[in-house]
């Protein structure tokens, strides 16, 4: 999509959070794997919400290497939006030439763009509602710690 690299690579095995408390789970397992971490907020978490949580976990987990992913789904707006407030790396799966327009603005800002979605953790689906920290850091650490998708 585009010629130049981005400072941030492209995220590995992330995980779809939706609270903090997903967010330091998923930090905790990965820390504990010894495994860097991608969070990865769903599109009405927002561009302001997952910085807040990614500068929340780090705090935490100051030796942990996390980074950040948003879904913008077809929202080019929204994307531009994340971009100039620092997220890392977005999903925007609206139109080609909208999508090849974000990809030239990230490049310029050392993000990444995807416009598919990678293979994730979904931890509200895969916990069936539990809300339970142990239950939750099992299931990142089983998904961090598979080969592939």
């Amino acid at each position: 999509m585009t010629a130049i690299p981005p400072a941030h690579p492209v995220p590995a095995r992330p995980i779809l959070i939706r609270s903090l408390g997903d967010a330091l789970a998923a930090a905790r397992a990965a820390e504990s794997a010894g495994t860097a971490l991608t969070l990865m907020a769903p599109p009405a978490g927002g561009a302001l919400w997952l910085l807040g949580v990614l500068e929340r976990v780090r705090k935490s987990h100051p030796g942990l290497s996390s980074t950040g992913l948003l879904d913008c789904g077809d929202r080019a707006g929204e994307a531009q939006g994340a971009l100039a407030a620092g997220v890392p790396a977005l999903l925007f799966t609206g139109h080609p030439q909208a999508a090849e327009r974000l990809a030239a603005v990230a490049a310029v800002r050392g993000a990444v763009l995807l416009t598919r979605c990678p293979p994730l953790l979904d931890l509200a689906a895969e916990s069936r509602g539990s809300d339970r920290a142990e239950r939750l850091e099992a299931l990142c650490r089983d998904w961090l710690a598979r080969a592939e998708g």
